[in-house]
Parts: C-alpha cells; structure tokens; sequence
C-alpha cells in the first residue's frame, strides 16, 4: 500500500474516531462526570502527552510577537472550542452535533472573506446562506431523543463551538509554517487547559471515583488518548501526503459514522428535521468547497 493511500486510511480513521466519540463522550456526560470537568481531563490529560511527545521532537524557541496569537488559538482551539462542544453534547444528541460540525468549511470561509477579505464567489455565498440555514432549522427544531435534554440549547453551543474552530484554524494557518507541530500544540494546549481550570475545576473534584464503572473508565481514556492526541499524530502524518483541502474534506464523513454508531446502539434515531437539515448543510458545504473546472464569468 502507498504512502497517499496510508495517508487516506490515517484520515478516515480519524473520522471514525469522531464519529464514535459523539456516543462515546455522551455515555460519559452528564451521569458520571460533568461537561466541564470533563474538560478539565482531557485538556490536561491531553496537555500531558503532547510535552512528553515533544521530547523526542525538534528544540525551538517561541517569537515575542507569537505569543498573543498562540494564546488566542488557545482561546479558540481548545477552551471555548471545547466548553462549549462538551456542554452542547451533553444537552443534544450525537447526530445533531455531528450535523452541525459539519458546518465549519462554511464558517471559515466566511471569516476568511470578513478577516483575511478574501473574495467570494455567488455560488458560494449561496452554499453559506444554504447551509446556516439548515443549522438554523437543526436549532430551532431538532427536538430528539431522551438522551438530549435540552436540544436547541445543545445545537446553539455545538454552533458556537464550531465557530470557534474557525476561527482557531484562521489563527494558526501562519504559526504551523513557523514552527515544529509539536512544539506549537504543546503550548495551545498548557494555555487553553490553564483556561479551562477555572471552569473544570470544581465540576473534576465532584467526580466520585470509587463509584465509577470501568467501561466509563476506559470512554474517558478513549477521549482523551484517542480523539484527541492519536488523531492529532494522525492528521499530521496524513498531511505529509495529502493537501489540508484533501484532509479537510474528510470531516464529513463524521456525521455519517457518528449516525451509525448512535443509531447502532440505540443512542439516538433519525428525525425527518434531522434529515432535512443534513440535506442543506451538506448542499451548502458542496457549493462552498466545489471547485469549478471552468473559470467563471466576470
């Protein structure tokens, strides 16, 4: 097998992991550990692994000038991207937070036009209003099953958090040219978790341990291992061989993993709303990531 088709096997692994974590993670939240205490784990646990990777990679020294930007990739890559993807999960369910991920190509684009003033074509300024459209649709109205307590609320935060990611992406497109991955993630993730401590603190010291069964365990561990550090080392190598365009595309492929594996354990079921909002959001992320084969017209 060549290495473009490892790179291809590397990123549809990291989208299964996704999809899986949306179940995953909900088994785990609110019953036995708190949204934000959760937090609290896998930003630190997380934080943990990344500086004893960077042991074995490259030494190299942080600009002055770099260091607002890394904290404000802190803010949106990690503390406010996952406080309020977590709380959002822990009150929706897996296939409606996993629907509303996959808006964040469009969100991108638009902070791209408003913040870097790239320009944007009318089919794609169509795909934006197609797809926010159904997100909106999912919000107001994806009422679901009895594992999301409060749905709209959930949707709401799951779409903050994805805007959040956009603009985290934005933030570190110049600081991953300058610097070694691991010695750029291994600060995100020291300032995003001193970020989270005041928020995860007293939810992590309300886990009651002795009381926890095992498999929970093992989810947490799951999360904090596996969606986060592995498919990080996992993304990377993939883009050794593919474009980030390539790599980029293949989150949405979590929505449909995510839907398997919630259905598959009876976690979550389909709604007409949710297939309705689906429908729009992948048509709005088909016309803003299409390329054309001709130009366009003037």
């Amino acid at each position: 097998m060549g290495q473009r088709n490892l790179a291809l096997l590397a990123a549809t692994l990291v989208s299964v992991i996704y999809g899986v974590t949306f179940t995953v993670a909900k088994d785990v939240m609110p019953q036995y550990v708190a949204p934000f205490g959760f937090i609290f784990l896998r930003v630190g646990g997380s934080a943990i692994l990344f500086w004893l990777a960077w042991i074995l990679a490259p030494k190299e020294k942080i600009d002055r000038a770099d260091w607002l930007r890394i904290a404000a990739a802190a803010l949106f890559g990690v503390a406010l991207n996952m406080l309020t993807f977590f709380k959002g999960l822990s009150l929706t369910s897996p296939i409606s937070a996993a629907v509303i991920m996959v808006t964040t190509p469009i969100i991108v684009l638009v902070l791209s036009a408003i913040i870097l003033r790239e320009k944007m074509r009318k089919r794609k300024a169509f795909g934006i209003l197609l797809g926010l459209a159904g997100t909106a649709f999912l919000i107001l109205y994806g009422k679901s099953a009895a594992q999301a307590p409060n749905a709209m609320l959930g949707n709401l935060l799951v779409f903050i958090n994805a805007v959040s990611y956009g603009l985290y992406l934005i933030l570190v497109k110049k600081l991953m040219h300058r610097y070694n991955a691991f010695t750029f993630v291994k600060w995100v993730y020291t300032f995003g978790f001193l970020m989270v401590l005041p928020f995860g603190w007293y939810e992590f010291t309300a886990i009651d341990w002795p009381v926890m069964p095992t498999d929970i365990f093992l989810k947490m561990l799951f999360v904090v291992a596996i969606s986060t550090f592995l498919t990080y080392l996992l993304n990377l190598w993939s883009m050794k061989a593919l474009s980030p365009s390539t790599v980029a595309v293949f989150i949405y492929l979590q929505p449909l993993f995510a839907t398997l594996f919630a259905i598959g354990l009876g976690k979550d079921h389909l709604t007409l709303t949710k297939i309705v909002s689906a429908v729009l959001i992948f048509g709005g992320v088909y016309l803003v990531t299409h390329k054309n084969r001709r130009p366009e017209n003037p």
